[in-house]
């Protein structure tokens, strides 16, 4: 498996995986084991890569298997949803700390292809993903779904982030999620 940031090359195959697992588009007998509910647009894609060197893919050989995304407030700060967490900063304190623009940024969304869930390669990509984002900002911030149930246990259980609290918006329930760059995720023994 190899991990990498992703290219503009690239931007077919995310769409693709993007599109199997949308809300919007997923195969009803999917949903279950986690889904995405942002929709990028190419130029989305592009702009993500090119100015924010956010997105890191997985790859099985040349086949893209997985991406996480990350950027900065600003970044994200044209969805709805983003803008409402951006003005709610002010009012989170995660590691001692008030979040701000300056010292958190937005990870995910993260999807992986069903055949490769539950292996080793979402503890990967996360890891590879906030390395590359570390040095920029002590304090990643996600959100998940309260449906999501499968993302909610991967992320605090076994990728070890935080839950902060939970937000209401647009007749949705999220919990809000931290995690501290400077730390490694801890692996299992196998």
């Amino acid at each position: 498996m190899i991990y990498r940031n992703a290219t503009i090359e690239d931007i077919p195959a995310l769409d693709e995986l993007q599109k199997k697992y949308h809300i919007t588009t997923i195969d009803e007998a999917d949903k279950a084991d986690g889904f995405v509910t942002t929709l990028f647009t190419d130029e989305q894609f592009k702009e993500l890569i090119e100015k924010e060197n956010g997105i890191t893919v997985a790859c099985d050989g040349a086949r893209i298997i997985a991406y996480v995304m990350a950027a900065s407030w600003e970044y994200w700060s044209r969805w709805p949803l983003f803008q409402h967490m951006i003005n709610d900063l002010h009012n989170t304190e995660y590691m001692g700390q008030i979040l701000t623009t300056e010292n958190s940024y937005q990870y995910g969304p993260v999807c992986i292809h069903k055949d490769y869930r539950g292996s080793e390669v979402l503890i990967e990509v996360f890891d590879f993903s906030r390395v590359q984002m570390k040095e920029r900002y002590p304090i990643l911030i996600t959100f998940i779904n309260h449906i999501n149930t499968r993302s909610y246990y991967a992320h605090t259980k076994k990728l070890g982030l935080d839950e902060i609290k939970s937000f209401e918006f647009n007749q949705n329930t999220y919990y809000e999620l931290g995690y501290d760059t400077s730390k490694a995720v801890e692996r299992k023994p196998k």
